[in-house]
Formats: structure tokens, sequence, C-alpha cells
């Protein structure tokens, strides 16, 4: 069989419960009036006897081999940790079930979609959305009353969109969900973000740095004043990469406050403020309180505005230092995108330390990955292809890796130390700095890219945006 082969619906795959799928063996074939027809390597009448009492339905099984149930398993049912089970003895209720799977399994976010013909459950992992629930029409307005009632959102309201949040406790650890409505032409879209409140496990070294880069960015945020700019698109990592930071400079002779929206983790020794813009608790003017706080180490959970950049400006000024992310392309478009905002050149060329961009990429599983030869094909049109780059990994999957041929992520960075000659580029507004980049040998996102392809890390398919020119 290919690997598409060992796919099964989304309808089949909920008839049983993970737990049941491994304990016995057995891959859902077919649901019609008459019972469920299962593949298994163990055709016996104990175990279709023993599957009708637990299921209540007739039952058919059809021979398989062991390899392919193996594979049917790893492709569609993600095993629980046995270790953490106990941590989620949650009711028999749907939701509750649901909250629990996704959190044992990585996801960060879960998506409940409403369509004209049906409803369906969407898991983001590693930064990909997989289908892993069908809902019944009838019932996704219960579920959705469920969460709207555990957010503490207007359950009355369907017409505008609304955020709340849950909070989950645990005899082993807690986490809060981020919880956000939406009107959509069929009914509601509800998306959960899971938010680790755990910061334990956060470490610059392993976060992907090469042992350049981290060097140079430590010695910019041991500076006690300045700015630190880290940009990305959303879901790059950014917020991680300044928690990592926070957790790094946080000891009990710094005061360190941060605005955050989410706050996605929380540090012992942390003042964390949560934004509430519907009462005027914004950035910019959290920040401007934050000044009276005596602060050494002020977070700002992103730049969203000319108002916010210009007080960050002034805390930075004014012997702060100043930890931030903003919206941009690369880590140079950064200073584009402050002088767009109406900051003065020779403001950005004083207060900014370092600017970062970065992006997150899915790492080729190591037990499945493949070599094969490199095409031009592969390549975007005006891409210059490195003889380096004569072969290329790609994904296959395997049992470790459910088959998806990816495990775990891995950050890619960009960073640019603002240095006395970079600050005369600044101050004169020459935004044009490859010559720059070249001779200070400062690696690009797109380099770092190609690197990662070099040592098969990751496939073309994950860096391709960050090759075109």
């Amino acid at each position: 069989m290919i690997k598409e082969d060992y796919k099964i619906p989304v309808h089949l795959s909920q008839l049983i419960s993970s737990e049941q799928a491994y304990q016995y063996g057995i891959i859902p074939v077919e649901e019609n009036e008459y019972g469920f027809t299962f593949r298994s390597n163990n055709i016996s009448n104990s175990l279709k006897q023993e599957l009708e009492i637990v299921l209540g339905k007739s039952i058919t099984l059809v021979a398989e081999s062991e390899e392919n149930i193996k594979q049917f398993l790893a492709s569609n049912f993600r095993r629980r940790e046995q270790v953490n089970s106990e941590a989620f003895q949650y009711s028999s209720d749907f939701l509750e079930k649901l909250l629990a799977t996704a959190k044992h399994i990585g996801s960060s976010d879960i998506h409940f979609e409403i369509y004209e013909e049906k409803c369906r459950v969407r898991l983001r992992l590693d930064g990909k959305l997989k289908e892993y629930f069908i809902i019944e029409k009838d019932q996704y307005p219960i579920i959705v009353n469920k969460l709207k009632i555990k957010a503490g959102l207007d359950i009355s309201e369907k017409r505008l969109p609304q955020d709340g949040r849950i909070s989950i406790k645990t005899e082993l650890e807690e986490f809060d969900i981020r919880v956000s409505s939406l009107p959509t032409l069929h009914g509601e879209k509800i998306v959960l973000r899971i938010l680790s409140k755990d910061a334990d496990h956060i470490e610059l070294n392993e976060l992907g740095f090469t042992v350049k880069e981290l060097k140079s960015y430590l010695e910019t945020i041991k500076k006690p004043n300045g700015i630190v700019l880290i940009s990305g698109p959303t879901g790059s990592g950014k917020t991680t990469t300044l928690y990592a930071t926070l957790k790094l400079l946080n000891d009990d002779k710094t005061n360190i406050l941060t605005i955050e929206d989410p706050i996605e983790y929380t540090l012992e020794g942390i003042n964390q403020v949560q934004l509430k813009e519907n009462i005027g608790l914004d950035f910019s003017s959290t920040l401007r309180t934050f000044l009276r706080q005596d602060p050494d180490i002020i977070m700002v959970g992103e730049i969203r505005d000319a108002k916010t950049a210009n007080m960050a400006i002034r805390a930075a000024l004014t012997g702060h230092l100043v930890l931030s992310t903003i919206h941009t392309n690369s880590a140079w478009a950064t200073i584009s995108r402050l002088i767009d905002m109406g900051i003065p050149a020779f403001l950005i060329a004083s207060t900014l330390n370092v600017s970062i961009a970065q992006r997150l990429v899915r790492q080729l599983c190591s037990n499945c990955k493949t070599e094969r030869p490199a095409e031009i094909s592969d390549f975007p049109e005006q891409f210059t292809i490195p003889k380096e780059l004569a072969t290329l990994y790609e994904a296959v999957g395997c049992d470790a890796c459910y088959f998806t041929g990816y495990q775990g992520r891995k950050a890619v960075y960009e960073i640019i130390s603002i240095k006395k000659a970079l600050v005369e580029h600044i101050k004169n507004n020459h935004l044009e700095i490859d010559n720059y980049l070249k001779e200070n040998e400062i690696i690009t996102l797109k380099a770092n890219a190609i690197q990662l392809l070099r040592d098969g890390v990751t496939s073309i398919e994950e860096v391709y945006p960050l090759l075109i020119e």
C-alpha cells in the first residue's frame, strides 16, 4: 500500500476511541444499518463477541496483516502518553474529552466549523490543521453554547464576534484556553487557543539559534537599555523567543513588567499584565504607567501603531530595556516599518539594539526521511541553486511520526545587531544594505533555510517561501 491508502475517513475513525483501536488492534472499514466492519489480524469469535458487547452493534471482521494494522493505527489514531494519562480524568462529556486529547497530542488550536452539509473539528499540530471529528448538525449549537458558557460569553449574541477565556485545572497541571467566536454564513465558528502556563521548558539555546547567532543575541540583551525587536508573521514563535529571553534575564535584582495579549505563559518573578482594550488598557497607556513603576525591563506583546512605538522609544531613551514584536518580512524591514510609523530615523538608530526576523519550519522525522536528487522544478524560478543542494530530503511517514513525515518544529532566525556602521545607514535613510550584510557575514533567513536543506533537517516544501527572491 502507498501512504495515502492508510488514511481512513474521519466519520469512520471516530466510531471508536484511540484506546479501543490500539487495545483491540482494529480499523473501521464501514458503518451501515446492520453494524460495523473492522480490519483486524485477529479473526476470532471471542474478539467479535467482545466488540459487539462493548460497541452494542453487530460486528464483521476482515482479515488484514499485522504490519498494515500498525500502519493504519499510526496514520489515524494518536496514542496518548501513559505517563500523563491520570492528569486528564474528565467526565464523559465530548467537549472535555476533546480538550484533553488536544492538550495530550500537543495541539495549539482547536477549530469548530459549521458548513451547509456538515460540521467538523480540526486540530492544529506543528503548524498544520488536521480534521479530527465530524459533528452532527443538531449537536453543533449545543457544543457551541457549552463553550460560550465556559468562556463567560453571551450565548444569546450570535451576530457579533466575542472573546473569552477558559481555565482548566487538573491534579498535575493548569492551562488556559483563549476562546474566539466568529459569525459565519451557516453559524458560529469557534477557535480555541491552548495557552500553556508552564515556561520551565523554554530555553534560548534550544529554539534554533546557531552558535554565532546566539552569541550575538546574548550580547544585545545584556545591554541595560535599548529596544530588542522580533519580527515575523503570526505563529512564527516570536512570543516564545521573548519568553525564553525574559526567563534568562529574570532574577531577584531586576524588575520586569510585561503587557500581553494574551498571556501565553506565566513566569515566577515577572509582573504580567493582560491587555484589555475595551476598558482603555492598551499597549501605549500601559507603557506610560510602566514608566512610573520603576522597571528595569519592559516587554510589550506587539508594536501595532505609532503611539505604542513612540512609547517604546521613550522607555528605551530613559534607560530601560524594551523587548517587543512587530509584523515585518525581514529584520531590516523592521527599520522601514518604524520609519513608516513616523519614528524619526535618528531615534531608531540611537535606541534599537537588535532586529530579528524568525520563522518556524517543521523538522523531518529522522526515522523515515529519504534522500532524493534535487530537480530544477523543486525551486522558485529566480532561485540560483547552490551546488551543495544536489540532493534533498523529503517526508515519508512512519509509526514514530504518525505518518506525517515530521516531528517537531525549529525556529529559523535572521539577526541584525545595530552597530556603529549600521547606525549611519539608518540616520541617513540608506535602507539598501545588501553589501553591509555580506561584509559582516550576517546570515539571512534564506541562507539559514538553505543550510537546513543541506543538513536534511527539513524539506523544500517547508522553506520554499523563504527562497523566493
